[in-house]
């Protein structure tokens, strides 16, 4: 971005990047779906090569995560964003994750990287791109035993 941008418009932009990855975070993992598409602009892409998924639009990327998860529990977390503002309307970011997806035929954790591109438009930032990258799979069949832990 250049050397003249308004640093604290730069400062807003990155925190609101931040925000955007926490949403789409609770939207997945509380299986938000209507919030959880809104993450994303109209024509966005996702890819999680090791799936050999590519969706291309928010309306499918929703309804294939949608369908995947149905009936799990899972609990997402990002850390340590490297965000990169591009222009004033686009961005690069790198995540470190960690997901827990449990459902009944097994229970996975996983680590690795989220690579995304994000857009600005009408004044708000959107995921264009998001390429998950696992570096560790651990996968153990069945459910976890002890309960649901459910309240």
């Amino acid at each position: 971005m250049s050397e003249q941008a308004d640093p604290l418009q730069r400062i807003l932009d990155l925190e609101e990047i931040k925000q955007l990855k926490a949403r789409y975070f609770r939207t997945l993992d509380t299986q938000a779906w209507d919030e959880f598409a809104q993450v994303f602009a109209r024509d966005a892409v996702m890819e999680v090569p090791e799936a050999s998924l590519v969706k291309r639009g928010r309306e499918a990327i929703a309804a294939s995560v949608s369908g995947v998860l149905k009936g799990a529990r899972t609990v997402h977390h990002g850390h340590m964003p490297e965000i990169e503002l591009t222009s004033e309307t686009s961005a690069t970011g790198i995540w470190a994750m960690f997901d827990y997806v449990e459902l009944p035929e097994f229970t996975l954790q996983g680590y690795g990287h989220y690579h995304e591109e994000y857009v600005k438009r009408g004044g708000r930032w959107q995921i264009k791109s998001i390429r998950l990258t696992r570096l560790r799979c651990d996968v153990v069949p069945g459910a976890p035993s002890g309960g649901s832990g459910a309240a």
